[in-house]
């Protein structure tokens, strides 16, 4: 594994360049290849795992979702608001920041990157639990894409760009997912579904994070510094991806099905956003169908 690693490293240093030695030594940072068996263990498990649930009940997982929606909210809190104070602190440039010049900030913010970095292998979780409780309709291309891609590009952005310029997306991001996580949390609650209203406009809200995130990386482009070409270019790559898988699955839930989805909300479930659902209603009428079908 030692042979491989070095390999692999020596690979990237021709092919990138010198990596940042502020990261040096950091978990799972010094070698690629723990983040990518996470990566193959999670596509093995969102092709296995449907196939091992398939004549086994449903996991309601309420108690687990609530813990878990709540610990992310509050982790995209904190690293929005550390990346706000660093940017701030750091007196950085919004059309163009390099990766040396922020001083004390700069490793604030690649501190708090980490933790984005990180987070991405936690959301793992986010289709495990859709397995559990066998919404396998909403593992989706676009949701398996987004997932096992976030983890990978970070691993690479933390390795050679640790921050600078990259601070703006993660920091749209966290923001995104301040409110996404609290709606999925919240609605694993029954008492507090009739009071959730914003699901809509969270995909609403990412599509305008990817267009921004592509403003603000163009302006790199236009008026460039320090900070490499190559990155920039990959990331508005990414977004564009991204904005076009978003608006496919935003046309598909909101105006395509918008006359089923008022018969969801009118049978009393839930209709899914961004590809998630946080119903249970959906659940337990499958366990009742289940039991109606054995009798």
């Amino acid at each position: 594994m030692e042979l491989l690693d070095k390999t692999i490293n020596s690979y990237f240093d021709v092919w990138l360049g010198p990596r940042d030695p502020r990261v040096k030594g950091w978990l799972l940072l010094e070698n690629y290849t723990p983040t990518f068996i996470f990566s193959v263990l999670y596509l093995l498990i969102v092709w296995l795992g449907p196939k091992y649930m398939r004549n086994k009940q449903p996991f309601s997982c309420r108690g687990i979702l609530v813990v878990y929606n709540l610990g992310l909210t509050l982790l995209s809190l904190y690293m929005f608001y550390e990346l706000v104070t660093g940017v701030w602190e750091g007196g950085y440039n919004f059309f163009c920041q390099d990766t040396h010049s922020g001083g004390e900030a700069d490793m604030k913010i690649i501190r708090v990157l980490w933790w984005y970095y990180f987070s991405k292998l936690i959301e793992f979780m986010d289709t495990f639990f859709f397995i559990l409780r066998k919404n396998n309709h909403q593992i989706t291309v676009l949701h398996v894409y987004h997932h096992a891609t976030m983890l990978n590009i970070w691993w690479f952005v933390m390795n050679w760009v640790p921050c600078g310029h990259s601070y703006f997306g993660a920091t749209l991001n966290s923001f995104i997912h301040v409110l996404m996580y609290s709606y999925y949390g919240l609605s694993a609650v029954p008492a507090m579904r009739p009071y959730l209203w914003w699901k809509k406009y969270i995909t609403q809200g990412q599509l305008t994070q990817f267009v921004l995130t592509i403003f603000q990386t163009s302006c790199g482009v236009v008026w460039p510094c320090a900070f490499p070409q190559g990155w920039l270019y990959f990331q508005i790559s990414y977004m564009i991806s991204l904005i076009i898988l978003f608006t496919n699955f935003y046309i598909q839930t909101y105006n395509k099905k918008a006359s089923s989805r008022r018969k969801e909300y009118q049978n009393g479930s839930t209709a899914t956003v961004n590809g998630y659902t946080n119903s249970f209603s959906s659940l337990e009428n499958n366990v009742k169908q289940r039991k109606q079908r054995k009798d």
